[in-house]
């Protein structure tokens, strides 16, 4: 009897110490979170309204627009984390090694290669003043940063993705600045446009 409650005891330890977060994972998402706040300012700042609202063609997104789905998604994602991750059981198994899975959100989401059409809650509708658009997602994102650095068991909890990929909460937070990097890419397109205006 004592045996078995060893065994279980031993087998509950290495469950729960492969499930913690360990402090540089946690840097590590602080610092590209970080990283995508500053480049999301810097992309954004001092646009003229005709540069924040130019368009390469009536079917692409202008500087606007991504920065408002970037804002959006933020809470959509968050709101993924929050009332679907954590809220469900630890994985039983998970099919691919943890740190793979790590490097493969950092890598995925922003290949702008991989195509993908935004969901109808996502798709941008001049919700807001690009002030407001800004202040919208610097808010989102402090709330994302606080959720991070105060919630230890982001490993615990994990759900399937249309992606075919088992992703636990600290791999939802790597998500959410990942797609912020994609989107940044594409203002950089869209400012690097030849008819893009001066001012």
């Amino acid at each position: 009897m004592l045996k078995r409650f060893l065994i279980v005891l031993l087998a509950t330890v290495c469950v729960a110490s492969a499930q913690t977060l360990t402090q540089a994972e946690r840097d590590r998402a602080i610092n590209h979170l970080q990283t995508t706040r500053k480049a999301f300012l810097d992309a954004t700042k001092g646009l003229s309204e005709a540069q924040w609202n130019f368009k390469q063609a009536p079917d692409r997104w202008s500087v606007a627009e991504c920065a408002e789905h970037i804002a959006l998604a933020e809470d959509f994602l968050f709101k993924i984390v929050t009332d679907q991750v954590m809220k469900a059981p630890a994985p039983a198994e998970r099919k691919e090694d943890i740190k793979t899975l790590d490097q493969w959100v950092l890598t995925a989401i922003p290949d702008r290669t991989n195509k993908a059409k935004a969901p109808e809650p996502l798709v941008p509708k001049a919700r807001w003043s690009s002030k407001d658009t800004v202040q919208h997602f610097l808010d989102s994102r402090a709330t994302t940063l606080k959720f991070l650095e105060t919630t230890p068991d982001l490993r615990a909890h994990a759900i399937d993705t249309p992606m075919g990929k088992t992703l636990d909460g600290y791999q939802w937070i790597l998500f959410i600045s990942a797609h912020t990097e994609r989107h940044l890419a594409q203002i950089k397109e869209v400012k690097a446009d030849a008819n893009f205006p001066k001012q």
